[in-house]
């Protein structure tokens, strides 16, 4: 058999080369009857046709891959280009663009750690108390337990709790419901105003866990926990409490 001959017969599986037998009447396979003349005789056009019918059949496309895999192919041939690319356009080549990518990560790296993480703005003005009304007593208990266990987000909440809930049982703040931990302070400091910065502070912090996605550390529970201690040791001015809070306190200063 001649080179050509070869050379199709073994690029195409049996099953396609009997296919390309019934292309037609000029598409025959014959032995050779020269050096000269080949032994296989197909016309191109219809050879072609053939061959793509026949390997365009499932049983030879079984091991190809999947869909996904072609898509994370290209993926890595996209981003080995887009390397490539940078490293040629970076001085020192490879090395020089690994050294600089190492650099960045080492810079937002250290602006995580002194930064922490990204402060959100609340995105939520609900209520500082739930529907089950209890005594300050009750949320400084559930705030000690909750920081026993470490568990600093629901130990500051319960600690503002209770922060509010002892001023309002002192008369110092009337009660409310749907009050926010920021207008607590705010009506607060006015009865309270050497603790103003304080109690707002305290509030940021029970905004920022509730609402803000922050997560509470021990120092931020120790802050509120010590206010807390610190306003039931402290009488109120008369003077600063506002119009509808000044029989209460006058109240409150008597006990």
């Amino acid at each position: 058999m001649s080179p050509a001959g070869e050379l199709l017969t073994t690029a195409l599986p049996s099953a396609a080369i009997r296919t390309l037998l019934r292309v037609g009447d000029t598409s025959v396979l014959s032995p050779a009857r020269s050096a000269d003349e080949p032994p296989l005789t197909v016309p191109r056009d219809p050879a072609r046709e053939a061959a793509r019918r026949e390997l365009s059949k499932r049983m030879y496309h079984e091991d190809d891959p999947s869909l996904f895999q072609r898509a994370l192919d290209a993926f890595w041939d996209w981003l080995d280009k887009l390397l490539n690319a940078a490293s040629t356009a970076t001085p020192g080549g490879t090395l020089g663009l690994v050294v600089i990518i190492l650099a960045v990560l080492a810079v937002l790296g250290a602006l995580w750690w002194r930064l922490g993480t990204p402060r959100r703005q609340p995105t939520s003005s609900a209520t500082l108390f739930d529907d089950r009304p209890r005594s300050a007593a009750d949320h400084r208990a559930a705030a000690e337990a909750h920081a026993a266990q470490g568990h600093w987000n629901q130990a500051v909440q319960e600690r503002m709790r209770a922060l509010v809930r002892a001023l309002e049982e002192r008369a110092l703040l009337d009660v409310r419901p749907g009050r926010t931990a920021d207008e607590a302070a705010a009506e607060a400091g006015r009865a309270l105003p050497a603790h103003t910065d304080r109690l707002r502070t305290a509030a940021r912090d029970f905004d920022d866990v509730t609402y803000g996605g922050r997560s509470a550390t021990e120092q931020s529970y120790h802050r509120i926990a010590e206010l807390d201690r610190d306003l039931e040791r402290t009488k109120p001015q008369l003077a600063a409490s506002s119009a509808n809070t000044a029989p209460n306190t006058r109240q409150g200063a008597a006990e």
